[in-house]
């Protein structure tokens, strides 16, 4: 095994305890967002799949976000209550919005920037950008998002050789519907 392979079974065994701890809601999950996060983008960029490097890179950031956002809704619910907010009609057509311009106008960048799935990346990468806003905000509907968001995901990275990488995206992908579920039945909407 090299260290690239390394690596990937870092960010493998790192992004399933960061989505068992998203699943409960638990603001742990954040530090290790940035651990798998700052791994994944490595791996990502080796292999020269420039968004979702990108994207990685972004979720590292957010990951201080989210850690403050859910740090607060915590101290007014209880840190064991699963706080949920109801998302607004607005954002989801701006999110859709988004989405179809975002993943066409990354796919041209991509395209002319050498990337080896450019439709597949900006895709797979606009999407996750609008899931982990959406998680951030404890949206409900955040797991759907992941659920395609990874699929495409987990097909990118069987294109592109990364295969630890997409045993963990097909992991989210189970992992996301459970999340759906579980937010479902046990969380608390405030606003």
């Amino acid at each position: 095994m090299d260290w690239i392979q390394a690596i990937e079974i870092f960010a493998l065994v790192t992004g399933i305890v960061y989505v068992v701890l998203e699943i409960f809601q638990k603001n742990a999950m954040w530090v290790l967002g940035i651990l798998t996060g700052a791994a994944c983008a490595f791996s990502f960029g080796v292999q020269h799949v420039w968004a979702s490097m990108g994207l990685n890179i972004y979720y590292v950031l957010m990951s201080f976000y989210g850690l403050y956002a859910w740090k607060k809704a915590g101290e007014e619910l209880g840190e064991n209550v699963i706080h949920l907010r109801v998302l607004p009609p607005r954002v989801m057509l701006v999110s859709a919005v988004l989405y179809v311009l975002g993943s066409l106008f990354f796919a041209s960048i991509l395209r002319a920037a050498g990337d080896a799935a450019p439709v597949l990346d900006a895709s797979a990468a606009v999407l996750s950008v609008i899931a982990t806003w959406w998680m951030a905000q404890s949206y409900l509907q955040e797991w759907l998002l992941w659920i395609v968001a990874d699929i495409l995901t987990t097909i990118l990275c069987i294109t592109t050789g990364q295969y630890w990488m997409a045993f963990l995206y097909a992991a989210y992908v189970g992992s996301a519907a459970y999340g759906y579920h579980h937010w479902k039945k046990n969380g608390k909407v405030v606003n």
